[in-house]
Formats: C-alpha cells, structure tokens, sequence
C-alpha cells in the first residue's frame, strides 16, 4: 500500500498497489498522512523522494473501494474549520510543509488524486512518455486536494483552467513545457540521485530557509482557497449534474445535462 525506505538520511516513499497502478484508498489516504507527519519530526531527514510502484506513479483515486465505503467520502472532506486542510488535502500540502526538499518520479499514468500528490512535491521529473491529467471534471467534479493554493505558481490561469476543465491527458514532455513537470528525464533515478547529490552538500538549514521564503512568496490565501475548495466540491457531490456526469462517463448512452446552477 505505502512502503517508506531510508537510504542516507533520504526518504524513498512509495505508493505501492501496482496491481490497481497505485489508485488511492482510503486506508492509503491515512497512510501518506501519518508518513508526512513522521518525516515532519526526523531532525536527521535531508530529503524525500516520492515514487510509484510498478511503472506508474498513480491512477488517482479507487472510486470503487470509495464507493464501498461512503463514510470515507465524509472522513476525506471533514475538517473542523473552513480554512483547515482535510485528509483529501493534507496528502497533497503537507509535503510543502516539510523543512526538506522533496522530489516526485512521475511514471506511467499519473492521473486526478495521484496528480495532485506530486504537485505537492517542491521538484517533479517526469518520463517523456508519462501521462498525466486532473481528471475530476470527467465525473463531474471539480479538483479539491489542495492543490488550488499551488497551481498559481505551477501554471498560467488559462492552462490551470483547461486542463482542469478538459481533464485532458497530456504528456510528461507536454507538462514539462507547460511547468507541471520540472524536468523531463527517461532515467528517473539517475535524474533524481543527480539532483539529491548536489542538494545534499548544502546546508540542511540553508534549504530548509530557501523553501520557507519561497512559499510565503509564491503562496496564494491558504486558508481562503481550502475552504473554498471544500464547499465547492460538496455542493457538486450534492448536484444533479454530478450525477448525470457519473453516469455519461460509465455508459455508452450520454444523459443530457440540467440547466446550470447558481453559483
């Protein structure tokens, strides 16, 4: 499910059901966090390195053990106040929270949930041949991992909007030229043990510092932006349309969608 490994003070986290291309239970929603927040204490950390297994990063969410379990839907989007980040957007922030840097390998298909993890990595090195997409307009949804706050300094508004809005699948090279991906590379380790070679004769401090200024340059209103994107995607889980976009993405038969709501 999740493996973490410890290799010269540098923390290899895996996301590791390859037989479902790593697709996101719940159970692994709670795994990342409780890692996150181990990691948050090692004083001894100097970086982390967050991989899938089996030739893809992720699929993004297992909507059928989520369906299975429609208590983990409220547990994923629960937070005591607005602006709090939930689970759903904990796995996708807290990697910025970390005082390290922290560097996705992006594979295979990297796609909605599983997409929104590796932007909350600080670097992303990507295949040329991976494919990556924010898929959740496909069922009618909008994204809400947290990743909202972070697109601003990733992508332009328009690009941000259209491929949230087309959920279209792009390249590892299209994302690179886009600034979703950091860097193009089809030897991922040897990309990733380059970059953590020249990173790791720095200070810990110095870098810890770096990435601090740097998000409170880049940062959009954190707390607005969370809340936002929580009663956004209740009031689409709530819609009628969501559902007849659940629907037309399952069949054949494509359902005609209601007159729009207000919002």
């Amino acid at each position: 499910m999740l493996t973490v490994e410890h290799r010269e003070n540098v923390a290899w986290v895996t996301l590791n059901r390859p037989e479902k291309q790593n697709a996101l239970t719940f159970e692994m929603f709670v795994a990342i966090d409780k890692t996150i927040k181990r990691l948050k204490k090692d004083r001894q950390l100097r970086a982390v390195v967050i991989q899938g297994a089996g030739g893809n990063f992720c699929s993004g969410l297992d909507v059928k053990s989520m369906i299975k379990k429609p208590s983990a839907i409220v547990r994923l989007l629960f937070k005591w106040l607005p602006g709090n980040a939930n689970l759903a957007q904990r796995v996708c922030l807290s990697w910025r929270r970390l005082p390290v840097p922290v560097i996705a390998l992006i594979d295979g298909n990297c796609f909605g949930g599983g997409l929104h993890i590796a932007l909350g990595a600080d670097y992303r090195i990507t295949t040329s041949c991976a494919q990556l997409a924010i898929m959740e307009s496909k069922w009618g949804l909008c994204p809400d991992m947290g990743s909202g706050p972070l697109l601003p300094s990733i992508l332009s508004y328009d690009q941000a909007l259209k491929l949230a809005w087309l959920g279209t699948t792009i390249s590892g090279k299209q994302a690179a030229q886009l600034g979703l991906a950091s860097e193009v590379s089809d030897d991922l380790q040897a990309s990733c043990d380059d970059l953590l070679k020249r990173l790791l004769i720095r200070s810990p401090d110095t870098l810890a510092a770096i990435k601090r200024v740097n998000q409170s340059a880049y940062q959009q209103n954190l707390r607005a932006t969370l809340a936002k994107e929580t009663f956004t995607q209740i009031k689409l889980l709530l819609n009628k349309n969501t559902k007849t976009a659940m629907h037309n993405a399952t069949h054949d038969e494509q359902k005609p969608y209601s007159v729009r709501s207000k919002w």
